[in-house]
């Protein structure tokens, strides 16, 4: 087991990270709102962990657990007043435009990353302080995060504020007409999302112990994009089970492609073609599948096959 998790332990860390990414996606998707923003607050936060870290946290031997903490924290907010300024006059948009706005925002932090001395331009910031020994250490934080995030989007689900995300997404002029403020649910699901992508990058770039431009990317969209809809739009479960699998598809990938006796084209598509693959997926997915692998439907044809038993 002890090499099971030397091996793997950082593939595990890095599924239970896609799982959180796949849920500030879906935390707008609430609403109804095609927001492609995650990577943007998912870099913004690894970056003010990565700065901290080595500069004004900057500790000799083992980074302090509740620094790591407090970065996580600081991220969280600077993403979500950042949120706020960006989901404002963004969320007057409303499908394609409101992904291309928000991909559009991922592509100027981006070229700032690239031009600015703090950031380490080009290069980005290496070296960041390691809390722990080994990567598989780093599900101590990186597991109860998912979980509490679980719990609370069940929560949110069930009181006004997601019965409002959910009446907005199936028709905001009905529910305008109800008397619900849409600019203010929008705004407020598209900032819970950019706040957990925030956390989840300031935890990240001390995963990767390096931090660059490259971690906030169109190609990074894609990902991210794919964890919700293939996984399911519908239930936040979908979007959790989307991160996990689409996290450690690539390895698998890369497995298959090393195992030989593939033509030499079949196992380089394999190992550096994840973005064609992850695209078709998305066109299979959304033609045969178009609220995702998991539906909320599961879960009624469960409970009825289990009324039906007793």
């Amino acid at each position: 087991m002890t090499e099971f998790f030397a091996t793997y332990g950082a593939l595990i860390v890095s599924m239970v990270l896609g799982a959180l990414l796949g849920l500030s996606l879906y935390l707008p998707l609430m609403a109804g709102q095609l927001s492609l923003a995650s990577p943007g607050f998912y870099a913004l936060g690894g970056y003010i962990a990565a700065i901290l870290s080595t500069t004004v946290f900057s500790t000799t031997g083992v980074f302090p657990i509740p620094l790591l903490l407090l970065e996580m924290l600081i991220a969280g907010i600077v993403s979500g007043l950042l949120g706020v300024v960006v989901g404002v006059p963004a969320l007057r948009l409303r499908g394609i435009y409101l992904a291309i706005a928000t991909i559009a925002f991922v592509e100027v932090l981006r070229v700032l990353a690239l031009n600015l001395d703090i950031t380490g331009g080009a290069v980005g910031i290496f070296g960041i302080p390691q809390p722990f020994s080994e990567p598989i250490e780093y599900l101590r934080i990186a597991l109860p995060l998912l979980i509490v995030s679980m719990v609370l989007i069940y929560r949110l689900e069930r009181i006004k504020v997601g019965r409002a995300f959910l009446a907005i997404r199936e028709d905001e002029l009905a529910a305008g007409a109800m008397g619900i403020n849409s600019t203010y649910y929008k705004v407020l699901a598209f900032t819970l999302g950019c706040i957990l992508a925030g956390v989840v990058g300031a935890m990240s770039a001390h995963v990767l112990n390096t931090w660059n431009s490259r971690q906030g990317t169109f190609d990074t969209s894609i990902n991210y994009l794919t964890f919700v809809l293939i996984g399911g739009s519908r239930t936040f479960l979908g979007s959790v089970v989307g991160g996990m699998v689409f996290t450690a598809l690539p390895e698998v990938l890369r497995a298959m492609a090393d195992t030989g006796g593939l033509p030499s084209w079949l196992a380089q598509l394999l190992r550096d073609g994840r973005l064609i693959i992850f695209g078709l997926l998305i066109v299979i997915g959304t033609i045969f599948f178009p609220q995702g692998l998991v539906t909320p439907d599961i879960f009624k044809k469960r409970r009825k096959s289990v009324t039906s038993d007793q």
